[in-house]
């Protein structure tokens, strides 16, 4: 199943056929049940074998850098100045430390990173903790559009009935869709693409 926001899905139909076409591929190829390598220590469960989200990280990495997806970093200087924060966002990153530091402020480096980009297309397969899957949504995927890196941003995420049988709890499609849609229509403001895997 998949969600698309801002007409994400339908900009990768559309422009980039034969890479959502690779990263259906992608998914279709991760072999959920050669993860299911962790062993229940809960009592009700104690014994049963769950998906490792370690591993399943794993596969999707090893899938896509062999698709020539890559990481991308964007760097940049903050301070305490908002005013500062918003004249120099636009800048190239020794410029921004070069205004902050003229205007008698503390310039701190920072960092945007994202495990997987190529052809202005970002994707992150998401199966660790449920706060992770809002970063990506609604801070990681809305800074490489705004800086003009992406035209839009992928999230891989475990449906409920497959991270009920994960070793951890990462967050899941449903509630992640949820918040989405709560935010409403221009919330994130980048265009997305959600989808959920299963076993």
């Amino acid at each position: 199943m998949t969600y698309s926001h801002l007409n994400g899905l339908e900009y990768l139909m559309v422009h980039k056929k034969e890479l959502w076409k690779e990263i259906r591929k992608v998914i279709s190829d991760v072999d959920a049940n050669a993860c299911r390598t962790r062993v229940s220590k809960k009592t009700r469960m104690q014994g049963e074998l769950k998906f490792s989200p370690i591993e399943m990280n794993r596969l999707f990495s090893r899938h896509l850098q062999e698709a020539q997806w890559h990481e991308s970093r964007v760097s940049y200087w903050v301070t305490h100045s908002e005013k500062l924060i918003r004249a120099t966002m636009a800048l190239p990153p020794d410029e921004q430390k070069s205004r902050i530091e003229a205007a008698g402020e503390q310039p701190i480096f920072s960092y945007n990173q994202t495990d997987f980009v190529k052809d202005r297309v970002a994707l992150e397969v998401q199966f660790g903790k449920y706060a992770f899957v809002a970063y990506d949504l609604f801070v990681k995927h809305p800074a490489f559009y705004v800086r003009d890196e992406i035209n839009v941003g992928i999230e891989i995420i475990p449906m409920k009935s497959l991270q009920a049988e994960m070793s951890s709890g990462p967050g899941y499609f449903e509630g992640e869709l949820y918040n989405v849609i709560r935010n409403g229509r221009g919330v994130p403001s980048v265009p997305l693409v959600m989808i959920d895997v299963e076993p």
